[in-house]
């Protein structure tokens, strides 16, 4: 006999309620409740189901033995350093992104890399196995020890993972799973919730590597819970557009690794192809002698990377002045602006100003600050920067530059792709150990380090 039980669930935070609200109390959108209705069996009353079983006894910590693992390499650099060094055994793995950008591609292709060292068990629940088979031979994917499956029924998906003993799971993808003990349809709150906590359990008692993609919003937030980020161990996401020829793709958590490192890759005819050197890329195609062009270098984990920074400003045609930003935060933006009125007294005012961070790359941090406020004194002044010159620095209310970590692996990467100068915060000048060719000046003002751009 089963209990039918009825609650509402967001579908954008995952927050439960047993009556319908027009905004979520949790994160504040509007329409986001819907009502899902599930059904409890009596024996699973008095007993929590599980279709896997994952506990351990109680233990002290210095009774705990730490058993020595050893990571699978895919042999794909980009993706091995990004995690971490590979991918270690028994770990849940998030990897998102728009429709069209690469997941499937990418999959396929670690797929191949990692049969050699297991089995590896492939479910989609979107594609039929013809068109997988025929995407895989376009890639020029290995074949051997790769199992596929067309299958959205969690039960029958953990059956095939029984029957094959397989090492390694892929999901493709999540929210076209179900669980059937569940009446949500598949891509609901519950269903995701319910299906990303069994394949937790899954990979954690039988030590298997689950993969699982994940679709996203129109947002461009991961699709379901947030909860199902919390459960993986590990976060990967395709940060920019498909439309984009250079894929990003970012680590947003990572419990065994460096968190915020990416990883460049290249969509062409035979898949994804990774970049050793995305510095190169971002800059190869840099206009020379034209205003409101600057190059900064920036940290993305531990890599230095160096990019070329747009502005333009132009007369407004309209009673409010337009401020369009792709790259950077826009409320960092409009602050560099007023303090170049304030400090620079520049008129800004009364112009559009657009700024765009070349490549599609997203930057998190403040050291780009600088560079950005000098493209746009740039672009409005109608002054060059020189083409030798690379500037990074955080810029404060009052005008001064403040320090940012890692400057040595700034300037370093700076001087092996041959530049001649490059103005750095004065703060950053005390412990920096660097006795190569490049011209250093540092600086403690925005006014300072235009002066210098000029000179």
């Amino acid at each position: 006999m089963k209990k039918q039980k009825t609650k509402f669930l967001c579908q954008h935070c995952g927050y439960e309620s047993v009556q319908w609200f027009g905004k979520c109390p949790c994160c504040g959108v509007w329409n986001s409740f819907t009502e899902e209705k599930f059904f409890v069996p009596s024996k699973i009353l008095s007993n929590a189901r599980q279709l896997t079983r994952f506990s351990s006894e109680v233990l002290k910590l210095n009774e705990i033995l730490v058993k020595d693992f050893s990571r699978y390499r895919t042999n794909i650099t980009e993706f091995d350093r990004m995690i971490g060094g590979g991918i270690v055994p028994g770990s849940l793995i998030l990897l998102g992104g728009s429709p069209g950008i690469g997941k499937s591609t990418l999959m396929l292709h670690i797929s191949g890399c990692l049969s050699g060292q297991g089995t590896v068990l492939y479910i989609s629940g979107e594609e039929s196995l013809s068109q997988i088979k025929s995407r895989a031979e376009r890639l020029g994917v290995k074949k051997e020890n790769i199992f596929l499956a067309s299958e959205t029924n969690l039960q029958n998906i953990v059956d095939a993972v029984n029957k094959i003993e397989s090492k390694f799971l892929i999901i493709d993808s999540i929210q076209t799973i179900y669980h059937p003990e569940l009446a949500g349809a598949p891509g609901t709150v519950g269903q995701v919730r319910e299906t990303a906590a069994e394949l937790l359990k899954i990979a954690k008692s039988r030590n298997i590597t689950i993969f699982i993609l994940g679709h996203v919003t129109k947002d461009g937030d991961l699709a379901g819970p947030k909860v199902l980020e919390h459960i993986v161990d590990t976060v990967l996401y395709f940060e920019n557009e498909r439309q984009h020829t250079y894929r990003i793709l970012r680590v947003y958590k990572n419990r065994f690794g460096p968190t915020s490192e990416i990883g460049v890759f290249e969509m062409n005819s035979s898949g994804l192809k990774e970049v050793s050197d995305p510095s190169l890329i971002f800059l190869g195609e840099r206009t020379t002698n034209t205003v409101g062009n600057v190059v900064t270098v920036t940290m993305e984990g531990t890599r230095p990377i160096l990019l070329e920074v747009q502005a333009l400003t132009v007369k407004t045609s309209f009673g409010m002045p337009r401020r369009m930003v792709s790259g950077y935060d826009a409320n960092r933006i409009i602050i560099l602006i007023a303090v170049l009125e304030k400090k620079l007294a520049l008129s800004l005012e009364i112009q559009d100003i657009f700024v765009n961070i070349v490549g599609g790359v997203k930057i998190k941090g403040t050291s780009v600050d600088l560079a950005i406020a000098c493209a746009i004194a740039s672009a409005n002044s109608n002054f060059i920067c020189s083409k030798d010159i690379v500037v990074f620095g955080e810029v404060g209310l009052s005008g001064e530059i403040r320090s940012v970590a890692l400057t040595g692996e700034r300037v370093f990467e700076a001087e092996k792709l041959g530049f001649k100068k490059i103005i750095i915060p004065k703060g950053n000048l005390k412990n920096l150990s660097y006795k190569g060719k490049i011209e250093i000046f540092g600086t403690e003002t925005l006014e300072q380090a235009i002066k210098i751009i000029k000179s």
